[in-house]
């Protein structure tokens, strides 16, 4: 009888502290539509927070501790009755071992999100039919948040989670909403997956690896050693520069990444190879010239 006890104390225990994969903080705001009645909108804010946190998104075992955190912001443009219009930012961030800081791996505004929503809709993910612009967005992000995750803890490991973004795009095609459509010069979620699942392309997710796992999750053990995988990854993506209209990734990965390359060289020894890196990031990231004026 103690054994059995025992034995269910250990169930409850393991079932207790697993989790869903997110830990997603989603916000809905509604400043540019001020005088709107905002209860749709607190609705809306709380479903969506339930649907993405509570959902099973993969078979994986995930601890409290082991979730992504991430945030969801929704900025309402304009509104006519149950028709929006609005853009999303994405983020999310992944643990540095050994540390306690958050590397940022995403960081995309998606300026074309329009959907319908009525109060209390019920949130529902169909992967065989595409049913609401709203319901598609949302769990195409959450599969690009899952698999741009995994990739940078194994190569490649984010696999199937990016082939079932796919999936979300290629089931709203059908919708006709240009955001899901390959359109020439057009940064959207068509081209963001396309990219992510192109050959041409693969070595871009090799660095994301290389650049967390042999670079900044070594950074406690030896810093030097760290800083060079850093910018050996930076020097590679070089690589994939001019290979697609836009450097989409190029671009994905900046917007994340600026800010820690700099401070990553806010203090400490530079190494041999810094004065490549920073021609290397001026040539392949101009916008952010005044950052990388930084490094010199």
């Amino acid at each position: 009888m103690q054994q059995k006890i025992v034995l269910f104390f250990l169930f409850f225990l393991t079932f207790s502290l697993s989790a869903q994969e997110l830990n997603c903080l989603v916000t809905v705001n509604t400043a540019q539509v001020q005088g709107s009645n905002v209860q749709v909108f607190k609705t809306l804010q709380s479903s969506l927070s339930e649907f993405i946190n509570q959902t099973k998104w993969t078979d994986n075992q995930v601890a409290v501790e082991e979730r992504i955190n991430c945030a969801m912001n929704i900025i309402i443009t304009s509104r006519d009755n149950n028709a929006f219009q609005a853009s999303i930012q994405v983020q999310s961030t992944r643990p540095v071992y050994g540390t306690t800081y958050d590397s940022p791996i995403l960081n995309i505004r998606d300026e074309q999100f329009s959907f319908t929503y009525n109060e209390f809709d019920p949130f529902i993910y169909n992967p065989n039919s595409f049913d609401s612009n709203l319901i598609s967005t949302i769990v195409f992000y959450v599969n690009i948040i899952l698999g741009t995750d995994a990739d940078t803890f194994k190569k490649y490991g984010g696999e199937k989670y990016l082939k079932e973004a796919q999936n979300v795009m290629l089931q709203a095609q059908q919708s006709g909403i240009q955001s899901w459509q390959n359109v020439v010069g057009k940064q959207n979620r068509y081209l963001l997956i396309d990219n992510l699942l192109s050959p041409k392309l693969i070595n871009y997710r090799t660095i994301l690896y290389d650049y967390h796992r042999k670079g900044f999750d070594n950074l406690y053990n030896n810093k030097r050693a760290a800083k060079q995988a850093v910018e050996n990854s930076l020097i590679s993506l070089e690589s994939i520069y001019n290979k697609t209209v836009g450097n989409y990734l190029i671009r994905l990965f900046f917007d994340a990444k600026s800010d820690e390359i700099v401070n990553l060289y806010s203090g400490g020894s530079k190494t041999q190879k810094v004065s490549l890196v920073v021609k290397t990031l001026r040539k392949i990231s101009p916008n952010n010239n005044a950052k990388w004026r930084k490094l010199d």
